[in-house]
């Protein structure tokens, strides 16, 4: 009698996943340093100069419109979980901007000869799922035959023109906020190992899944001074990015830094993806740490995030109404975690 044969693990077909799959930020750095830049196109409003989420076209002065895409490998083997992580990640650039979403593009990479076609039709009706949740269709997409399965979402939107939201105008003696709990890519790590507890994996969906929508209300305050999202860079990376779009240091509390429930006891049980070490190599010497730190807790803040939450730099006066309207809105991690100074750009992390 032939014995059953056991269905492949998704994440097992691929090398990486979620937001760890990105290429690191020094790599980045030098394959585009000598892409010609955009030119003289003056409705371009945001580009590449500032690693920012998404590019931005000025259509008349009043309204933008906002494009972007982000696609990677799957974190988890549920092929419905995956669809809609990547959803959610790829729509949160729209947010980021301060914009609403108006519609998607599937970007499909499947290797056919290995997957069940229901598995596959499974992780596009996730994306699906997210997309509706968002209030946008599904209008188009292309898929390939490929060697791993890779999911995303090319997404348009728009924002009026004043709200948009950059992530390089933040100014001194502002505060920082992040929304979403820090510790993805260490669970996704516990993942691989078969190590994640359930209740872990339950809180680690919920977050990948809310969408980032209370970026597009945070962009008609006047509060809100810039704004990203914390993905592949980890909250180090994402930071600096704020930092040297701004010329200005930012400053972590690493006290007030908001984790998910088990990160802190799986960093220092060795469970990190090889893209924290990755980031702390690329950007490491523009960061101070404290004198006493270890490795487990630098890779907390190195651990890439896959559909994080955002980064908000905001008018002093207003951090903790803005904190308080945010959490409010179901976003219950939601914290005052820092804050700009004048100074180089750089950032600086203190307990």
């Amino acid at each position: 009698m032939d014995l059953p044969v056991e269905k492949l693990r998704l994440t097992s077909l691929a090398h990486g996943g979620g937001c760890g799959c990105k290429l690191a930020p020094s790599v980045l750095q030098d394959l585009l340093s000598e892409m010609p830049q955009a030119g003289p196109y003056a409705p371009l409003l945001v580009g590449t100069d500032t690693a920012d989420d998404a590019a931005v076209w000025d259509l008349d002065g009043k309204t933008s419109v906002i494009a972007t895409t982000d696609f990677f490998m799957p974190m988890v083997d549920d092929p419905a979980t995956f669809g809609r992580i990547a959803a959610t990640n790829a729509i949160s650039d729209i947010y980021a901007m301060g914009g609403t979403p108006i519609f998607a593009l599937a970007i499909v990479g499947m290797p056919i000869d290995k997957m069940d076609p229901a598995d596959i039709r499974q992780i596009l009706a996730g994306g699906a799922a997210i997309c509706a949740e968002a209030g946008i269709p599904v209008a188009g997409g292309h898929s390939i035959d490929c060697p791993e399965p890779v999911y995303g979402l090319a997404v348009i939107g728009t924002c009026p023109t004043a709200q948009v939201r950059r992530n390089s105008a933040a100014r001194p003696g502002d505060r920082v906020i992040l929304t979403k709990g820090i510790g993805i890519g260490i669970y996704s790590a516990a993942i691989k190992k078969q190590a994640l507890p359930q209740d872990a994996y339950a809180e680690m969906v919920a977050s990948t899944t809310l969408l980032n929508r209370i970026g597009a209300e945070l962009g008609k305050d006047d509060a809100v001074h810039a704004m990203t999202d914390v993905t592949g860079f980890g909250i180090l990376g994402h930071g600096l990015e704020m930092a040297r779009g701004s010329g200005h240091t930012v400053r972590l509390d690493h006290g007030a830094l908001p984790f998910l429930s088990q990160a802190e006891r799986l960093a220092g049980q060795g469970f990190v993806t090889g893209a924290s070490h990755r980031n702390w190599k690329s950007y490491g010497h523009e960061v101070i740490l404290p004198d006493i730190f270890p490795d487990w807790r630098r890779h907390l803040l190195t651990d890439p995030q896959t559909s994080g939450g955002l980064l908000i730099v905001v008018d002093a006066s207003s951090a903790q109404r803005l904190a308080e309207q945010i959490r409010m809105a179901g976003y219950p991690r939601t914290a005052v975690i820092g804050t700009v100074e004048q100074g180089p750009a750089r950032i600086v992390v203190e307990v």
